[in-house]
């Protein structure tokens, strides 16, 4: 296997994504953390949607949301998802497959209390996913919440974080006349080690 040199350097594919995400904070214009989020449902139809994702641990990336809603659903539903985020200014993109889980503790809690007070508001006051007849209801909603819990909401038991824990990870970055480069990282489980693979553009 050939060394792999410049952008795509190192032996950890985690560190490796904070890198790229750093270098596109630096120079993505809007939500260089945006990612699009892919699932599907107990028939086996997709779902995709742009979340914005929030941490990349040691081990896993973590997104947060409404546990009700349509996307948490399907992930809970079947245990995986995969996301792919895309750099327009970089002119690169990190794909992801992997197995979900809860972050419902003390993690969640605290970035639930980092968002504005409006923000922890509305993101109970929102019945994700579901049918709204007018908006004037979610504001309703958002102004006797606001009224009650004022700068005091905490998170609740429905609102969390999810942990997307890889299996198969690809790194990609544009190339002359479409040569693109790409690595692939595989692992059969999470305690196995990576494989790593360049793959034709």
């Amino acid at each position: 296997m050939e060394k792999r040199t410049g952008i795509f350097e190192g032996n950890d594919p985690f560190e490796l994504a904070r890198r790229w995400m750093s270098e596109a904070v630096a120079g993505e214009l809007n939500d260089p953390n945006a990612m699009a989020l892919s699932t599907v449902d107990g028939d086996g139809m997709p779902n995709a949607r742009i979340v914005l994702l929030k941490s990349i641990e040691d081990n896993a990336f973590v997104f947060y949301t409404n546990y009700e809603s349509k996307k948490a659903n399907e992930a809970f539903g079947a245990g995986k998802a995969a996301f792919v985020i895309h750099w327009k200014s970089l002119r690169r993109q990190i794909r992801c497959r992997g197995v979900v889980e809860r972050e419902d503790g003390p993690l969640a809690d605290k970035y639930f209390m980092s968002r504005s007070p409006l923000s922890r508001v509305g993101a109970v006051a929102s019945e994700q996913s579901k049918v709204l007849v007018a908006r004037s209801v979610l504001m309703d909603r958002v102004a006797a919440l606001k009224a009650e819990y004022g700068e005091t909401m905490t998170r609740p038991d429905f609102w969390g974080g999810v942990r997307i824990r890889p299996l198969e990870l690809e790194f990609w970055a544009d190339g002359e006349a479409r040569l693109h480069d790409r690595f692939r990282w595989v692992r059969s489980s999470q305690d196995a080690d990576w494989t790593v693979d360049r793959l034709y553009p």
